[in-house]
């Protein structure tokens, strides 16, 4: 019997496609040995970070408050909404899809049968992330979530939603470089500013984590319902800010601005005994003309103060007996030679022989130079010794980045020359900046207690705090009670008599000094600017204010004076806190300001957490009102200036919540 060639070839064929199945099968088994095995761990890794991924769930960051509870800066959660079409089982799918195209058609818009016919085309096409909407808020997505077949979760309802958070500010654009941000740039280093900077990790609270599932490119979906570890919300932050203070101080600086054509300029208000810091506004001239809080001057901005600095001549002066007001100068018709170099005087033909005290009110820079030259000519470092004393050569060590560093010229300086002492007596060749020279002008004021500015009052967690800052002192006593006197009555005459006359009113007492410094005068005319200055306080003979205004490159066509510049936004303070709100005058304990505040804010987060009715909105500060109306679904409409307190609303307390309806709040 012959051998069939033909058969043996094919069995040959058929034995090796075998044998070579079973190698790949083998392989096969052994990887998968190796991935289940106890060495397979790093298999497995590989396998989860590709299909599983662990992706952050931001904290909800805390919120910056004003003095009387205000929102000053809050995160809004925005969020975006989309369907995974495959998740839902058929029978799911088919029983719930026309009540959740009905819900969609209410909230968003359109026909409820294009909505069905989109979630039906979605499902056909096997599509793992069909958009629904985005940017929606928390009271719509609270909504959004509960409508049928979202309502059984993203396992089995197939909604997916993404989160993001945006920082708003809802009082505007008011003190907007001392609230501050936290940003990231594009290089990846840090760049904190003001509040938000300085407190970034307390604000920040602690992220948590959601697993994801990957099921497309760059798709992913949460696995569960839940987080893997829940975000620890942040810490709110209450400041010192006065909204009412601030939009004064806001808007007295910008009037001036504009009308003296300036290129940027400050000013803070600070309470006398607590130093908090009530305003600070900083407007600098952009492109196009307009003002805006482009930097913090007052914190950062170091420069010559001019005659400002004379209060600190003349305290030295009275503090060292070296000399008294009554003692008589020569101005010598506005000009005085000392080592070859000339001090002038604004009133070019002098005033002819005067008292000290008299010197100071017209701010002579004759006089006080030929004062201090003399009395400390053979002894510098006692003059400046002072200032280093009470720590005018060192940064306030405020909590708000950027703080300039100040320079104040010691004798054993290799700079030190003949006539950096009398430059000195009059504001040139050492540089402050406004803050630092409002905190000596503020230790005059507050009976020689020196204290550092206060820009955060307390850090709480809703009604429960966590942290509370006091005023901290930087030197206890800056001169004699006597030489305190001497320097309130200079001041208060300045106004009255002096470079400040013009601000003079008979119905409220101010003290204070003007400046009109000349800025870069080394580089020449053509880079020489003047900047115009006023620091003071409020009311003269009990002061509860102090404030400090700095104007930079006002046009000289129009006016570069201190006085004319700069005090004008001093006196408008001063005279719409004392005219407007008498009640100032009136205050005994700056702690009842504290309790006000704290019964403020626990009413708001009470309001805020617990409402299952219209709540009770009447003396609620207007920017806290809207935002927990629009948090339970309301609309909101206004009357009145939403930056006083709710006066009436038009739906009764205790009404039920019917989301969308509108309510009318009125402001007093």
């Amino acid at each position: 019997m012959g051998v069939n060639k033909k058969s043996s070839f094919s069995t040959g064929r058929l034995v090796l496609v075998v044998a070579f199945i079973l190698i790949i099968a083998l392989g096969v088994l052994y990887r998968l040995f190796l991935i289940v095995g106890p060495e397979g761990e790093d298999y497995r890794e590989i396998a989860r970070s590709r299909t599983i991924r662990e992706i952050e769930v931001p904290a909800n960051r805390g919120n910056v408050y004003s003095a009387d509870g205000s929102l000053l800066a809050t995160s809004v959660p925005k969020y975006t909404i989309s369907f995974d079409a495959v998740a839902p089982s058929t029978e799911n799918f088919t029983k719930y899809s026309a009540g959740l195209a009905d819900s969609l058609s209410v909230m968003l818009g359109g026909h409820r049968l294009d909505w069905l016919e989109k979630l039906r085309k979605a499902r056909s096409a096997g599509k793992r992330y069909y958009f629904i909407t985005r940017n929606l808020s928390f009271t719509d997505y609270s909504r959004i979530k509960k409508f049928p077949l979202f309502n059984l979760g993203a396992n089995k309802g197939g909604i997916i939603v993404e989160t993001k958070t945006i920082r708003e500010h809802p009082m505007g654009k008011i003190a907007e470089r001392t609230i501050g941000d936290y940003r990231t740039n594009a290089d990846g280093t840090i760049n904190p500013i003001g509040i938000e900077g300085s407190f970034n990790k307390e604000l920040s609270g602690e992220n948590g984590f959601q697993l994801m599932q990957k099921f497309a490119r760059s798709q992913w979906k949460p696995i569960s319902d839940f987080n893997y570890k829940e975000p620890v919300d942040g810490y709110d932050i209450v400041s010192t800010i006065d909204v009412y203070i601030q939009d004064i101080a806001h808007h007295a600086l910008l009037k001036q601005l504009v009308k003296y054509d300036a290129d940027h300029g400050s000013v803070v208000v600070m309470e006398t005994k607590t130093g908090e810091v009530k305003a600070i506004a900083n407007l600098g001239r952009g492109s196009l003309g307009q003002y805006y809080e482009r930097m913090n001057y007052a914190v950062g901005e170091i420069q010559d103060p001019g005659s400002t600095f004379k209060l600190f001549s003349m305290m030295a002066l009275l503090d060292d007996k070296k000399v008294d007001t009554a003692q008589v100068f020569d101005s010598f018709d506005g000009t005085y030679k000392i080592h070859g170099y000339s001090v002038r005087d604004s009133n070019r033909r002098g005033y002819g022989k005067i008292s000290l005290g008299k010197g100071f009110e017209k701010s002579s820079n004759t006089v006080i130079v030929q004062a201090v030259y003399d009395a400390y000519k053979d002894n510098p470092s006692q003059f400046v010794n002072r200032m280093n004393d009470m720590g005018l050569n060192k940064p306030l060590g405020i909590p708000i980045v950027g703080e300039g560093k100040p320079l104040i010229p010691q004798p054993t300086d290799k700079t030190w020359s003949s006539i950096s002492l009398p430059w000195m007596a009059y504001g040139y060749g050492i540089n402050l900046t406004p803050l630092q020279m409002l905190t000596f002008y503020n230790a005059v004021a507050n009976d020689g207690e020196m204290i550092k500015p206060l820009f955060v009052k307390e850090i709480k967690k809703w009604n429960k705090s966590i942290k509370k800052f006091d005023k901290e002192i930087i030197h206890p006593k800056v001169c004699s009670d006597e030489t305190l006197a001497q320097l309130k009555d200079l001041l208060k005459r300045a106004v009255e008599h002096g470079t400040g006359k013009s601000l003079y009113s008979p119905n409220f007492s101010m003290a204070g000094k003007t400046g009109t410094a000349q800025v870069d005068y080394h580089k020449g005319d053509n880079q020489m600017y003047y900047a115009s200055s006023f620091a003071g306080f409020f009311p003269a003979e009990n002061p509860k204010y102090s404030c400090v205004v700095v104007i930079h490159k006002p046009n000289p066509k129009r006016g570069y004076y201190g006085g004319d510049v700069a005090g004008p936004v001093f006196k408008r303070i001063a005279q719409k806190i004392f005219t407007d709100v008498p009640s100032t005058n009136e205050i005994v304990k700056i702690n009842e300001v504290v309790d006000k505040q704290k019964l403020e804010y626990d009413k708001y987060t009470q309001l805020q957490a617990n409402a299952k009715t219209v709540p009770n909105l009447k003396g609620v500060a207007g920017m806290d009102a809207i935002a927990i109306l629009e948090n339970l679904g309301f609309k909101v409409k206004l009357s009145g200036n939403p930056t006083g307190k709710v006066k009436k609303q038009s739906l009764a307390p205790g009404s039920k919540i019917v989301p969308n309806t509108t309510i009318i709040l009125e402001f007093a």
